[in-house]
């Protein structure tokens, strides 16, 4: 019985949710306060005549989608201002053109959220919540329709600009709920580095109790990670020589985890005979010492660098080498992982 009820939670995604009480109960208040600042501040304005709009659709039902990010996942990729801003404003655009241009409003719908999805795609800005922005453009009758592209400004813009601010002013107030996230690893910058080598390998238990430590809703799994951390250890394994040459123009990792990973691209290089020794200028691009510029010897970058690298759709992968080719059946990697 208790293999079948451990079957049924996993193929039905419920998973246990570390988060403490408190983190709980503080995203809980968050999103509520959230809502009600939103609804009463744009109501003040437009009644006040501060955003002169003839309406009295205030607030969309997606921003209490978005609180649940903000403020139960504030730390999550999707919560991020670029995807909240972006992703509303995108879709609510999309939205609206969807309803001009298209007649039927069973295809308008079903268009407008999709286009939204690849509109995000391409801006980065994917934000789940965008895609009820667009369907709200469509469907939500002659108060939306009334307003033409001033929906972009009441309510998307002004909704989505509150919700921010509420965002970044209750999340603050908490050292541990940092917000947007890069707070956070700008503040992990200032602690003393990590050794450089490991003595103990990595075990699902410490995914396990790292997310637990962490207190925060996480939108993946212990073993999501562990298949992820041996899928990178299976992509090391296919290289571990440092380059047999060191050309200018061109980039390297230094193949490390976490603080420690750095990519430096070569931007000038000496090759003069002796007594003159051959130096090479570079730029870290990425990692560890980002934006910073050093001069060494090319024997010296030699042995730093692992293997050379490109930067193809937002992610560093080795050289010559496309992120489909890691790609393989979910059998393979659980027998390799096992």
């Amino acid at each position: 019985m208790a293999t079948l009820i451990g079957e049924s939670r996993a193929y039905l995604g419920i998973e246990r949710n570390t988060t403490s009480h408190r983190e709980k109960l503080l995203s809980a208040l968050g999103a509520a306060l959230a809502i009600v600042v939103v609804n009463w501040a744009t109501q003040l304005s437009v009644q006040a005549g501060f955003i002169n709009v003839g309406t009295s659709f205030f607030i969309i039902a997606s921003m209490g989608a978005s609180a649940v990010l903000l403020f139960a996942v504030p730390h999550g990729a999707l919560s991020q201002p670029w995807q909240l801003v972006g992703g509303h404003l995108l879709s609510a655009l999309i939205g609206v053109l969807c309803h001009r241009w298209i007649g039927i409003e069973l295809i308008a719908a079903g268009a407008a959220v999709g286009l939204a999805v690849a509109g995000m795609y391409y801006l980065r800005c994917i934000h789940p919540p965008g895609g009820a922005t667009a369907l709200t453009a469509v469907t939500g009758g002659d108060a939306v329709y009334q307003l033409g592209f001033e929906f972009l400004l009441v309510p998307i813009l002004t909704n989505v600009l509150l919700i921010l601010m509420v965002a970044l002013a209750f999340n603050g107030l908490f050292h541990w709920r940092r917000y947007p996230v890069h707070l956070g690893r700008r503040a992990k910058l200032s602690v003393s580095p990590e050794p450089v080598t490991r003595e103990h390998e990595i075990t699902q238990e410490d995914f396990a109790a790292a997310i637990q430590e962490q207190d925060s809703f996480v939108d993946i799994t212990a073993e999501g990670l562990t298949e992820l951390l041996e899928l990178a250890k299976r992509h090391a394994e296919r290289n571990i020589t440092h380059p047999r040459s060191i050309v200018a123009g061109r980039c390297y990792s230094n193949g490390k985890l976490g603080k420690l990973w750095s990519v430096r691209q070569v931007v000038d290089e000496s090759r003069e005979p002796p007594p003159v020794r051959d130096r090479i200028i570079y730029k870290v691009l990425a990692g560890d010492g980002g934006y910073e510029t050093g001069i060494c010897l090319r024997e010296e970058f030699r042995h730093w660098a692992r293997f050379e690298v490109e930067f193809r759709n937002g992610h560093w992968i080795k050289a010559g080498e496309s992120i489909d080719d890691v790609d393989e059946p979910v059998e393979s990697r659980t027998t390799n992982a096992s």
